[in-house]
């Protein structure tokens, strides 16, 4: 019976039976791979298995989902997003309610009239091409664009370029940067004071006042003049001339009136009758005006004082032939070929004193605001161009040096180049910080002149604000002003890109 059973499936001789699973032994494994012998798993006898490929058992998922099939798996920050919208949503909310919202509602704003209750459609826009005032505004505004940030890089450049050969360079640099620690407000009531009319406050007025009289004295007697019973008339062009010509031998007389004794010279000396003369003409040039009163017209008393410096012209037939300049006791002597003229003191004499420029007048109002922003702001474009100097591979500036270029062609062809992208930057920030500037302009300039200094940020509070507030024109003056600092910040914001892709 035993042997009957031979040819089944589970009957496998002892020295043909194949080796258990996973044993290594001459012959192949049962699992899945063909033999010489019968397949010995669920093949009848008899028959060779077919050949069939080799497929890897699926690996079972293992580690926290390794339970949930056919879930994903998490990532960190999607686990978190409920806690850090809790965190961002402070600064969502502050965002929204001090910037979008005021913009929104100043949009809005700009179509309504001064009320606010009726609809004006674009005629605010349109007032501000039309209105003189807000022209004006818009015309300095663009002056201030063009000039301020480029006047200040510029000098922030030299000021870094320079400091940097110099031992004390720090100390300088310092000085240069500490008006950044100056508010506004500040410096312009500093710059107020600096350009004041009045030589004796203003400090630009006293510098040029003092460079002016340094080549070109002024005049010391203005608004002197005659009295009626002097010798001497009105002639062409506001001089004074004698009434009879003039003899020699015989001294000439020229008194004046109308002159504040505080206002005469300080090293004036009592005036003294002059001596006759041997063939030459000779006079004295003296106020005729005797402080505490007493004193008699055409003669010559103790505590009057001598016209020192004034001018004398001896003229015949409309010709100057001679000419001299009165001493500290208003003496002068003419030549022999003065004899017979007339003399004359010319209108030179009689000009108002030079008291400098109008800084704050209509013409020089916008560019000493400037200057004023300049004095400020030079130094932060000195601080940022100096660190983008540092940052420089000095073997390629020594490298040109050695090839033979001057420190001119090293500046112009390798250093502005290679600090082109800082010096982008400092303009940028320049600009936008140009468009916005509202108190050096409010401060500086006067009444009389804040017509011709004005800007659109200042324009914007002037429309804003007070007894005939249109916050209509008001709106659309922040429109505008929004409008034109959208393309710089769109060219700042591309530059930040592209050095973030680098």
């Amino acid at each position: 019976m035993t042997t009957a059973a031979a040819g089944g499936a589970d009957a496998v001789p002892p020295a043909d039976k194949q080796s258990s699973d996973n044993q290594p032994s001459g012959k192949q494994s049962s699992d899945n791979q063909p033999s010489g012998k019968q397949s010995s798993d669920n093949q009848p006898s008899g028959k060779v298995s077919s050949p069939t490929p080799s497929v890897p058992a699926p690996r079972k998922p293992s580690g926290p989902s390794a339970g949930g099939a056919g879930r994903s798996r998490r990532s960190v920050t999607g686990t978190r997003r409920f806690i850090a919208a809790l965190f961002l949503a402070p600064a969502l909310v502050l965002l929204g309610a001090l910037v979008v919202y005021p913009i929104v509602y100043s949009v809005y704003r700009s179509f309504f009239d001064q009320a606010g209750t009726g609809f004006a459609g674009l005629d605010n826009y349109k007032a501000l091409f039309t209105d003189d005032t807000i022209r004006t505004a818009v015309k300095n505004n663009a002056i201030w664009v063009v000039l301020a940030p480029t006047v200040a890089t510029a000098l922030g450049l030299i000021f870094a370029v320079l400091t940097e050969r110099i031992r004390w360079g720090t100390a300088f640099k310092l000085v240069v940067f500490m008006p950044m620690a100056i508010s506004m407000l500040a410096a312009g009531i500093i710059f107020r004071l600096v350009y004041d009319a009045a030589p004796e406050r203003g400090v630009a007025n006293a510098v040029w006042v003092g460079v002016h009289d340094t080549f070109n004295e002024s005049a010391g007697y203005p608004k002197a003049h005659p009295l009626p019973v002097h010798p001497l008339k009105a002639g062409p062009g506001g001089s004074f001339v004698t009434k009879a010509p003039v003899r020699a031998g015989q001294p000439v007389r020229l008194p004046l009136v109308g002159v504040i004794p505080a206002n005469m010279p300080k090293d004036a000396k009592p005036a003294k009758a002059a001596a006759a003369g041997n063939g030459e003409i000779t006079g004295t040039a003296w106020l005729d005006f005797t402080k505490g009163g007493g004193g008699r017209p055409n003669v010559i008393d103790t505590k009057e004082l001598g016209l020192k410096g004034i001018e004398v012209e001896a003229v015949k037939g409309g010709k100057v032939v001679a000419s001299a300049t009165a001493g500290a006791d208003g003496t002068f002597t003419l030549p022999a070929s003065a004899d017979g003229a007339a003399l004359r003191l010319p209108a030179s004499n009689f000009k108002e004193p030079y008291n400098g420029v109008e800084w704050l007048g209509p013409t020089l109002v916008t560019p000493g605001i400037i200057g004023s922003y300049v004095w400020m702001w030079a130094g932060f474009a000195m601080v940022l161009i100096a660190a983008g100097l540092a940052g420089l591979p000095r073997e390629l500036l020594e490298a040109a040096r050695v090839d033979g270029a001057n420190e001119w062609q090293v500046f112009r062809r390798i250093t502005v180049p290679m600090l082109a992208p800082v010096l982008v930057v400092v303009l940028v920030t320049l600009m936008i910080n140009v468009l916005k500037v509202f108190d050096l302009v409010f401060i500086i300039a006067p009444g009389s002149s804040q017509d011709d200094a004005n800007v659109l940020a200042l324009q914007l509070y002037r429309s804003s604000f007070g007894t005939d507030a249109d916050l209509g024109i008001g709106s659309a003056i922040a429109v505008l002003l929004l409008l034109l600092v959208l393309p710089v910040m769109y060219v700042n914001i591309r530059r930040i890109r592209k050095e973030g892709r680098r």
